[in-house]
Formats: C-alpha cells, structure tokens, sequence
C-alpha cells in the first residue's frame, strides 16, 4: 500500500455511496495505518484473499506494474469491476490478457491517468480547441528529474518487475498527456534512445524515497533516461524526454511546449506544484504577445476514481484499449533504442 494505494484508498473515501470494504498489503504497519484512518475493518496480506470476498463491486489495482495483470485477471474473472494504476502492464502482450479478460467478464477496466484530469492540462486543452493555437504541429513533453529513481535495488529498478524505467514510470504519463492535447493523433513511427548511464554508477537515487523490496541496493537494470521522437499520422511530431536521474537543475518538472499555426503555448510544473505555470504566446499585428493563462488545480485521482465509478454504474469506457495503445507505443521505444533503428507502427 504505498502512495498510489493511499491515492486511491482516499478518492474513494470522500465519495458518497461508496464504501471502502477491504485492504490487502504486505506491509502490515502501512496497511493497518491506512485501515484505521478509514474505518477499515478488514485488511489482509494477500490479495488472493481478499477477491474471493463476494460483497465486493470494484477493485483498485495499486501494486507493483508485475502484479498488474495476474491481480486484474483474476479479479475480473470474479465478476470485480478493477481500476489498475498505470502503466496498464508490463508489456503489450500482458495489456492484451487484461483487456481479454474485461471482454469475457463483461466488467469495467479502467487506468489511473491522473495527470490529464489537471486543471492546467484541462485549460490547455480547452485552449487548443478553440482554436487559438491554430493547428499544433510540434510538440516536445518532458518528465525529468535530477535525482529521482524510486530507491536504488527497490522493484522500480528491477526490468523484470517493473517492465522499464522512466519511460514506463514517468514517461507514460506524459505521452498520454501529451496525445490528450493534440487530439488523440495516430502515432506512426517512433525513434528513441535509452542510457542507463547514471543509475548503474549509484547516481540519482531520491533523497526521500523509501520504496519497499530494496533488498539488494545495486540492482538497476533500467534505463534512467529515455528521449524518443514521434512522427504522427496527422503531420506533427511529439519528443518526449523522461528520466530519472541527469546532471540539470535540482529538483522535479513535467510539463509541454506546443508549436502551432496561430500561436504557441507552454505548461511547466515544477515538484508537483498543483498549478503549474502555463503561457501562450502568440502575435499580435506583428507583435510578440505572451499570456499567462489562470487554472484550477483539478481532480487528480478524485477524478479518476469519480469517473471509473461512473463508468460502472453506467456503462462506458474502452475496457483498457487506450492504456493498451500507449503500452504500444512504449514497447516500440524500447525496441528501437535497442535496435538503434526507427519502428513503424503503423
């Protein structure tokens, strides 16, 4: 139960009509902690217990990216309703069994994207459109941090439970941001570069990170930074940068510089500001004008959660295919920095 598991365990929490019935976790003080704040009267170890409770609806998946699918399968399967965090899996081919399996049962699956329910994301996308950027056709999106691998040996740098790195980490929530913005276009080739150059010479663990399962403290079999150029059916490109640990400023940014026919904009947010800085440039009878734009902080995982429940109290959502498509696409970056060629998707 770390800080997603606390994410999600809250939104429920705060909703009308909800009750938070059960929690399973290994890590017993964080769990019983977590029971006692919400009144939590049942809270196991193992998750295979807690499914086979027959009161339930729905079920957040909020474990480490190998548990994803094996967990969601088999909640599925009995009948639960499941919000995965991100990334949906591993790989593309684990993606695949989950959205199988929502099929058959005839169940929600949903994937926590939270970034994208911001409110400076929100009022960006609201700018785009309108039209007031004119067409968007460059756009480079970054997540980079100086000093942020999640603990050094913990499961987050092992490539055989977590999957990847950064990229996978970090880096998806930004493609998926990214692609909210420009519209959802098809991506048709990726380019991409992985190094693991810095994580493996011991730099760039996070000072305040205290993830679990650390048992061997030079395990990282990584990469800790991943930059990958996109081609984009519509005409555009995308960059993407992500990383874990780099020789920059002190300190954690996301955020995206757009180039469009009419204007420009660019949203930065710096150690998790709720708000971010966000601007749009444009011309004005020849003159360079920049705006900076007013937003709200948002919803984060309130709204994930508010929107997955609607979806199953009322039907909707992809069962998983969007989460699968950006599974895809990282799949392709990894193959092509290891390659050393550009993949087509397409």
């Amino acid at each position: 139960m770390g800080w997603a598991g606390h994410q999600h365990a809250d939104a429920y929490a705060k909703l009308p009509g909800v009750e938070l019935a059960g929690i399973a976790g290994l890590e017993e003080p964080v769990r019983t902690a977590l029971a006692e704040r919400h009144g939590v009267e049942r809270h196991v170890a193992h998750w295979e217990e807690l499914i086979e409770d027959d009161s339930l609806d729905v079920v957040s998946v909020a474990v480490p990216t190998f548990l994803h699918a094996p967990i969601t399968v088999a909640a599925l399967e009995r009948g639960l309703h499941v919000l995965s965090e991100k990334p949906i899996a591993r790989t593309v081919e684990e993606a695949e069994t989950m959205v199988a399996a929502a099929q058959r049962s005839g169940r929600v699956l949903d994937v926590a994207f939270n970034h994208r329910q911001r409110g400076d994301i929100q009022t960006l996308r609201r700018v785009i459109e309108e039209g007031r950027l004119g067409r968007p056709y460059y756009a480079k999106a970054w997540w980079m941090r100086r000093t942020g691998i999640p603990t050094l040996g913990s499961w987050f740098t092992r490539s055989e439970q977590a999957g990847g790195g950064p990229l996978l980490d970090i880096g998806i929530h930004v493609l998926d941001y990214a692609l909210f913005l420009l519209g959802q276009p098809e991506i048709t080739t990726v380019s991409a570069s992985t190094y693991d150059l810095l994580g493996t010479a011991g730099f760039g663990s996070s000072p305040t990170s205290t993830k679990t399962g650390a048992a061997d403290g030079a395990t990282f079999d990584v990469e800790d930074l991943a930059t990958a150029f996109m081609r984009l059916a519509d005409g555009g490109t995308l960059l993407l940068e992500a990383s874990w640990a780099a020789h920059r400023t002190a300190g954690d940014e996301f955020g995206i510089t757009l180039f469009g026919t009419e204007g420009g904009a660019e949203l930065r947010v710096v150690d998790m500001e709720p708000i971010g800085t966000l601007k749009m440039f444009t011309d004005e009878a020849g003159v360079a004008a920049e705006t900076t734009l007013s937003a709200p902080a948002g919803g984060a995982h309130d709204a994930v959660v508010e929107r997955f429940l609607e979806q199953v109290r009322n039907g909707g959502g992809d069962g998983g295919a969007a989460a699968t498509r950006l599974a895809r696409v990282v799949d392709a970056c990894y193959r092509s920095a290891a390659e050393g060629r550009e993949i087509a998707l397409s």
